[in-house]
């Protein structure tokens, strides 16, 4: 393969030729009456004209999911942006979702969230960046039921909040890991109640899942109503409907909640709205752009985040369940490198062509094939390529998946845009075509807690058993008798293995799951398990991205990816 030399995100991002949002909105039959402008390119889609368009049939819905992550990259967000535009040059009316991107990993270590190479959407910077202010706004409406939590204690806790018993913490849309553990209200009585805190990233909060499964403003107040802030001392729940804040709290999320229209570089739809994690959150796009786009085009692709077991798997088994969703394909992206890196060898050694370890790391291909498998929805296989990649090393990967009944077509979307993944798109629209399918959750809605999470232990991630600690045991049985027993599980676990241990790449066998904490998200509607070392405030890398981010002489931004 030729090297094709590609310039950097942002010197393509620049150089791109954008629409006027207007336009993009008219393909899409979008009065502009039902438009809010956020400059040229960005535009909320108001809320009345998504409900006139919930009666219209929907066109079919495509996952892409991951292998497990690597430091190698696998271009997940990259290859949704690429099949997107592929599908449309094909003559399908395909329509994009995405995920917000959050500050943290964007001066972090991660970077930007807006694809890359030739398959972006844009403006690549705003929505990097501040985009239309849905960040600041779930951070806001957080922090101030954060701030009404404390003001009750101050006030005479009419309540009976146990301080000890408080677990709404604050949050901010950045990495910074000196505020995992804080201490408030020093200084005496008039700064309120002396109390241990601390913070976590605006994509783990829970206003933020709220956000993305609410599907009105109606269900938006009534879901941050039902949120849990803390127990009084005889363990009964104190919500903030018992604060009287959300109220407030959906004012300050009214406008977020409508979903934003963008374009990608070849100028079609793409809707970017909501962003959690899917390592310590559900990991979704708004169940809201999901469904507009669904009754608009003839595809919707959407991606969920991180590997199969984690994203994928709280698509299907939380957003699939609670909106009423059922994907058509599921795309796993996967590239060489990072199958060698699952089957051993070294990130320094990648560009050496070894067919033997993409071989052995193929077992983490396989065991995300079946995984899909389980859930009665077939599977396609996106071999991101790059120009270190062998014909020889490609021949592997497609003869295991043709074993398997898999597809594996390899795609040039990074450097070549849509044209580079037409095969691929052509390969999804055979599958999702297809009839006869039949999604099945992984587990019924009244199967213990204890159980849901052991399921998805051993069947995802193929471990030998769970286990937690006298104390978390308790907590499961409290919320089991609480009421919360039909709630569905959100495992926060590293996205780097199917264990808990993010160095044991591959396919790990003979491994338990420890559950470190558990606790209700009432108002989102699950259960959150912490397992491992997984961190709900990120921490900065040694050389962040934020020293490479600047601006030039005249103004515009560079080093943002």
């Amino acid at each position: 393969m030729a090297t094709k030399i590609v310039p950097s995100d942002i010197e393509i991002a620049h150089q791109a030729k954008m629409l006027p949002i207007d336009k993009v909105a008219a393909r899409l039959n979008i009065p502009p009456d039902d438009l809010e402008h956020y400059g040229k390119y960005k535009a909320k889609v108001g809320l009345s004209f998504y409900q006139k368009q919930l009666a219209k049939p929907r066109g079919r819905l495509v996952l892409v999911t991951a292998i497990s992550p690597t430091p190698a990259g696998e271009g997940k967000t990259t290859t949704t942006v690429g099949l997107g535009d592929a599908l449309n040059r094909i003559g399908k009316r395909a329509i994009i979702c995405l995920r917000e991107p959050s500050l943290g990993p964007s001066f972090g270590v991660k970077g930007g969230a807006a694809g890359g190479g030739y398959a972006q959407v844009m403006p690549m910077e705003d929505i990097n960046l501040h985009f239309t202010g849905d960040f600041h706004a779930i951070t806001s409406a957080h922090n101030l039921l954060s701030a009404m939590v404390d003001n009750h204690l101050t006030h005479g806790n009419a309540l009976g909040l146990d301080p000890n018993r408080i677990v709404w913490k604050r949050v901010m849309d950045m990495n910074d890991r000196a505020l995992r553990e804080i201490v408030v209200g020093m200084g005496g009585v008039a700064n309120g109640v002396c109390r241990q805190s601390g913070f976590d990233i605006t994509v783990a909060s829970e206003v933020m899942a709220i956000f993305c499964l609410s599907q009105d403003l109606k269900e938006l107040r009534e879901r941050l109503g039902r949120i849990v802030v803390g127990y009084t001392r005889e363990k009964k729940p104190v919500t903030a409907a018992d604060l009287k804040a959300h109220g407030a709290m959906a004012v300050l999320l009214r406008d977020a909640l409508a979903p934003n229209l963008v374009q990608t570089l070849e100028n079609n739809p793409a809707f970017v709205h909501g962003g959690p994690f899917a390592n310590i959150a559900h990991g979704c796009n708004s169940v809201l752009a999901t469904k507009l786009a669904l009754s608009l085009g003839e595809y919707t692709v959407t991606e969920a985040g991180f590997g199969a077991d984690l994203g994928a798997e709280k698509f299907l088994d939380i957003k699939c369940r609670f909106a009423g969703l059922a994907p058509d394909a599921i795309v796993i992206v996967a590239t060489v490198r990072a199958l060698k890196m699952h089957g051993g060898v070294d990130k320094k050694d990648l560009k050496a062509p070894n067919v033997a370890a993409v071989e052995k790391g193929l077992a983490n291909l396989e065991k995300h094939l079946e995984n899909i498998a389980s859930y009665g929805v077939p599977a396609v296989v996106a071999i991101n390529r790059f120009t270190s990649d062998t014909d020889e090393e490609f021949a592997v990967i497609q003869q295991r998946c043709a074993k398997l009944g898999v597809q594996a077509v390899p795609a040039t979307h990074w450097a070549d845009g849509g044209a580079g993944a037409e095969a691929l798109a052509r390969a999804v629209v055979t599958v999702a075509e297809k009839p006869g399918k039949q999604f099945k959750l992984l587990y019924p809605d009244d199967l213990p807690l204890w159980e849901k999470v052991r399921t998805i232990a051993q069947k995802i991630y193929g471990a030998k058993d769970i286990v937690a600690s006298a104390r978390v045991k308790t907590k499961f049985e409290d919320l089991q008798k609480s009421g919360y027993g039909k709630f569905p599980i959100c495992m926060a676990k590293t996205q780097y293995s199917f264990s808990t241990d993010p160095n044991l790449r591959g396919r790990p066998t003979g491994f338990d799951v420890e559950i470190r904490e558990v606790n209700v998200s009432a108002g989102a509607g699950f259960i959150v398990c912490l397992t491992g070392e997984i961190m709900t405030m990120p921490g900065l890398p040694k050389v962040p991205a934020a020293e490479v981010i600047d601006l030039d002489d005249q103004g515009q931004i560079v080093g943002l990816f």
